[in-house]
């Protein structure tokens, strides 16, 4: 017996893979570029070249970001697919009526 449903799974997955500012960082240059980006993303966060790839290897891994490799390089962009898929599940947590009958 599962105490979780499909999409509270999923939810908690893409929570962790957006846990940590770096990872923020990433998405949202990545939304801004609306294109394929390489070493760009090294230049722009204040980040070595590995740690920003341990980064880009967590989002990869939840499906916020898709990688292509190109020669030696591999470019990063936004997964369009499931980055609907997402906004879809977080749309449903978030906007959830809240009505408080009493609070501490």
């Amino acid at each position: 017996m599962t105490l979780y449903t499909e999409k509270d799974e999923q939810i908690a997955l893409l929570a962790k893979a957006m846990g940590h500012p770096a990872r923020v960082a990433i998405i949202r240059l990545l939304l801004k570029k609306q294109t394929c980006i390489c070493g760009d993303i090294v230049d722009e966060l204040p980040l070595s070249q590995s740690t920003v790839s341990q980064h880009l290897k967590e989002l990869k891994e939840a499906g916020l970001i898709q990688g292509e490799i190109t020669g030696v390089k591999t470019c990063y962009c936004i997964n369009e697919s499931n980055w609907k898929k997402i906004a879809k599940l977080f749309d449903g947590l978030f906007n959830t009526t809240y009505k408080a009958k009493s609070c501490c």
